[in-house]
């Protein structure tokens, strides 16, 4: 089977209704008249060659499809017709022979028709979305738009005092027995290890909170199909697993709460045109991570199941959802500077974005661990592309129009401690410094000693 094939019957659930999700509401004129577009957006997003064959396929068969639908509407609208004029007909027989006839041609026309359209929908459904033009093109580490707590000319340390050697020395991580227990790339946090997770948290909700967020709490599973929706797949491009679905049931843990955050209005359409609608959700979030065995496995840079406190916004225009955006960015920068730590706020250039993606900010902060930047967050303008699948629209008092949706990081809670963790560890006094601002969340304290002293 081909990798165009298994695309085909991957996305052909696209074009039906099911009991969870409306088909997929997609734009296939808009995709013939903006065809440059978005043969520029797959190559700058150097997708598979399957990509590109399904694009041209619509192009190619969209033609055919719609000369198909003329001739069965003109065959319906003909037997609808005879079918009026039968009864006062003097030549019955004659009628009656042309509609036998009719049925006979209309029935591999509908046929064809319905096989066409469902590839056609399903081709389609694999497009990723076009790009912001503000999107840097050749860039292969992205567009640095701002330092914080730093400039772009200062010298990063490195050190052997890596947060894992810290957290166990300290008795705030344990990797050991996590391993024993769940296999690699699990972890225990213990006493002020989990005290700082939570510190983190309540002070990332508080923010968000501040700024017009609902808070709200997601189910960690969701239906396979509202995943697909919403840009995940099981697999990433290398075909390796990057999703856990459950074993006998089409369904998978979220990898995180933007997934059942953009399907909470699915298949609704707003009265009222007061957006934004802004949530911050606090999940657990499961990745299986199977590329990145042997890379980043240590400590708590790429694990399995992570706190996450996650933004999405509901919105009406595209120069709506492009301001918001910067918003985004905006919160995630206040957070990061208030916290104390040296990062760097990146437009990421076109080749580090998902499907769904039309932009994307990555906040990285520096970890001397590692020796290395490691990202805290990401924020991204997904434009119509997950509500067309999700059915998500608002009447504006003319027509329904599509919403808008974006996603950020508030807190990705293991790479924030890994940072606070390298960055704040001071050696002549054998302590990790806590940022004044979570003081009020971690008992008062000022500093974490080991548990062991």
């Amino acid at each position: 089977m081909t990798l165009s094939t298994r695309i085909w019957r991957r996305y052909a659930s696209s074009s039906k209704n099911s009991a969870v999700l409306m088909r997929a509401q997609l734009d296939i004129n808009s995709i013939i008249s903006n065809q440059d577009q978005y043969r520029d957006s797959i190559a700058r997003r150097q997708s598979s060659p399957a990509i590109h064959q399904n694009l041209e396929f619509v192009i190619s068969q969209r033609r055919h499809q719609l000369a198909l639908e003329a001739q069965v509407n003109g065959l319906r609208h003909e037997r609808s017709k005879l079918g009026s004029l039968i009864k006062a007909a003097e030549d019955k027989d004659a009628i009656k022979t042309r509609l036998q006839a009719i049925k006979s041609e209309l029935k591999p026309l509908e046929s064809q028709h319905k096989e066409l359209t469902e590839q056609i929908y399903a081709r389609a459904d694999s497009l990723p979305n076009l790009l912001d033009s503000s999107v840097p093109e050749d860039a292969q580490e992205g567009l640095v738009v701002e330092h914080i707590n730093c400039s772009a000319h200062e010298t990063f340390p490195t050190t052997a005092h890596d947060h894992k050697t810290i957290g166990e020395r300290f008795g705030i991580m344990d990797f050991n027995q996590a391993s024993r227990i769940s296999g690699s790339s699990w972890y225990y946090l213990i006493g002020d290890g989990a005290l700082l997770e939570q510190a983190l948290v309540q002070y990332s909700l508080s923010k968000a909170r501040k700024n017009g967020y609902t808070m709200m709490i997601p189910p960690s599973i969701v239906r396979s199909e509202v995943v697909d929706a919403c840009g995940f797949k099981p697999n990433d491009h290398n075909g390796e697993k990057q999703v856990y679905k459950l074993e006998g049931e089409d369904t998978s843990l979220t990898g995180t709460a933007e997934i059942p955050l953009g399907a909470f209005h699915s298949s609704t359409i707003f009265e009222d045109t007061k957006f934004p609608k802004k949530y911050v959700a606090v999940s657990r979030s499961y990745r299986a991570e199977a590329g990145a065995r042997g890379k980043d496995t240590k400590g708590l840079y790429r694990v399995h199941e992570f706190t996450k406190v996650e933004l999405f916004h509901f919105t009406g225009t595209a120069e709506q959802a492009a301001q918001e955006l910067e918003q985004i960015k905006d919160l995630q920068v206040e957070i990061i500077h208030e916290l104390g730590l040296k990062a760097k706020m990146i437009n990421m250039p076109t080749t580090d974005l998902g499907a769904p993606a039309m932009k994307k900010y990555d906040c990285e902060a520096w970890m001397p661990g590692r020796g290395n930047w490691g990202e805290l967050t990401s924020s991204s303008n997904c434009g119509e592309y997950q509500l067309r699948r999700l059915g998500i629209r608002y009447h504006d008092g003319e027509k329904i129009k599509h919403v808008q949706t974006l996603n950020g990081t508030c807190m990705a809670v293991p790479r924030v401690i890994i940072a606070l963790i390298e960055q704040n560890y001071d050696a002549e006094a054998d302590c990790i410094h806590i940022p004044e601002v979570l003081r009020v969340y971690m008992d008062g304290k000022d500093r974490i000693t080991s548990q062991s002293h």
